[in-house]
């Protein structure tokens, strides 16, 4: 099955591509074989709280719906470079930052939206991936969540 057909099952669609506010910064880089997608905010989405501090503002179920709505932004970066997300072989390493509440210590509960999104739609062998997940004291315009990563594109 197709990976936009998976995103469909989970009543899920692809945003827009992130506009990027400098020309200077783009969704992603192609290199060889890998994709290097920059830091993505999350898409604002119907019931995705793009900002604010996670358990200060965000509780920790909406922040892994908002690290979620980031995967989806990184997806269509991936496809407008790309043309297709069939063309990703496998997800390679996941960079998540959480603009986290003091005191905060579930960072890797947050990304697991992400994450959790990646291995549905790529698949038990290509979706898991190497990750990071950090909390941060601040992020850009006050976003939750912001996630990058790095991508294998087949031939």
């Amino acid at each position: 099955m197709a990976v936009e057909e998976r995103l469909k099952t989970l009543g899920l669609a692809l945003p827009p591509p992130h506009a990027f506010p400098n020309p200077n910064r783009i969704g992603c880089v192609r290199t060889g074989d890998l994709v290097f997608v920059s830091g993505h905010p999350p898409a604002a989405l119907a019931g995705v709280k793009v900002d604010g501090k996670v358990t200060g503002d965000l509780s920790l179920e909406e922040a892994q719906i908002t690290a979620r709505a980031c995967a989806l932004n990184m997806l269509a970066s991936i496809k407008a470079a790309l043309g297709s997300l069939d063309k990703v072989a496998r997800v390679v390493k996941i960079n998540g930052m959480v603009n986290s509440s003091p005191g905060f210590i579930h960072q890797y509960a947050v990304i697991d939206g992400a994450s959790d999104l990646f291995v549905h739609l790529f698949g038990p062998v290509n979706g898991p991936h190497a990750r990071s997940a950090v909390g941060m004291f601040e992020l850009p315009r006050n976003i939750a969540v912001e996630v990058e990563g790095v991508f294998e594109v087949a031939g």
